[in-house]
């Protein structure tokens, strides 16, 4: 299976489960389905972090993909709520931006490199709350743009584990340890999730994002196994439009028809 079968496959995934996200009364398996989108996309990352011809110039199109679609959240939010529609935080660009990023600060192998950003992390944390009190877009939006302004792990989208799932691809040298290394992380997510997730402070709500279902992820598994170690087609940019055109239509559809 080529990288853009594993893309499209997850991209089929992450459809279904926006559309049980943002239709009302469907149901909760289409939620269930859905997860399967997040690791097999953060798996494509990693292999094209590693086989891209020029790292800073991918990580640039992450970053300023994560904050358009912060901007288009924003913008979703001041046209519909009024109409009733729901503050959206969906910017799994930013994600995928902070994954790679880590992947080329190891690279790279600087403790300056790793200590500066620690330390931006830790301000770009008070920031983002200084921010999102000064200048508030809603309670349940501020948060995640100001993170994807500022680039901060613990306010994106699935949380910091995500990011280090990213991280455990890359550096996972044969399907074997992947596999391992996989397992491992799913049992971690699951039993940090069952014991801090759930709850609507900040630690846990921004740091354990997950459902009760997010433990269906693991059954990615068997279809990221299956990547032959060939790109495809690429269909590059067509991934990058098609994120933020089916929220918003998603959501349109849902504030309209439904609200």
């Amino acid at each position: 299976m080529t990288g853009t079968l594993l893309k499209i496959i997850a991209l089929i995934a992450m459809l279904i489960d926006h559309i049980g996200q943002f239709i009302p009364n469907t149901p909760e398996f289409l939620r269930w389905i859905g997860r399967l989108a997040a690791p097999i996309f953060i798996y494509c990352v990693a292999i094209g972090y590693k086989y891209t011809t020029n790292t800073t110039k991918y990580l640039k199109r992450l970053y300023i993909s994560g904050v358009i679609m912060a901007f288009i959240n924003v913008g979703l939010h001041i046209v519909f709520s009024k109409d009733g529609g729901m503050a959206v935080s969906n910017n799994f660009f930013t994600t995928l931006f902070l994954s790679g990023f880590i992947m080329y600060l190891l690279d790279k192998k600087e403790i300056r490199l790793f200590i500066i950003f620690i330390l931006w992390q830790i301000a770009s944390l008070i920031l983002c709350i200084v921010f999102s009190e000064l200048w508030v877009i809603s309670d349940d939006l501020s948060y995640p743009f100001y993170g994807a302004i500022f680039g901060n792990l613990y306010l994106v989208e699935g949380g910091f584990l995500f990011v280090l799932l990213g991280v455990i691809f890359y550096f996972s040298n044969s399907k074997r340890i992947m596999t391992i290394n996989y397992i491992l992380f799913c049992l971690l997510l699951i039993f940090l999730t069952e014991t801090f997730g759930g709850g609507y402070g900040f630690f846990t709500y921004y740091g354990f994002p997950f459902s009760e279902y997010q433990w269906i992820m693991i059954a990615s598994l068997p279809i990221i196994l299956l990547y032959n170690g060939r790109k495809g087609i690429g269909l590059k940019y067509f991934f990058y439009l098609f994120y933020p055109i089916h929220i918003i239509i998603l959501y349109i559809l849902g504030v309209k028809l439904f609200g």
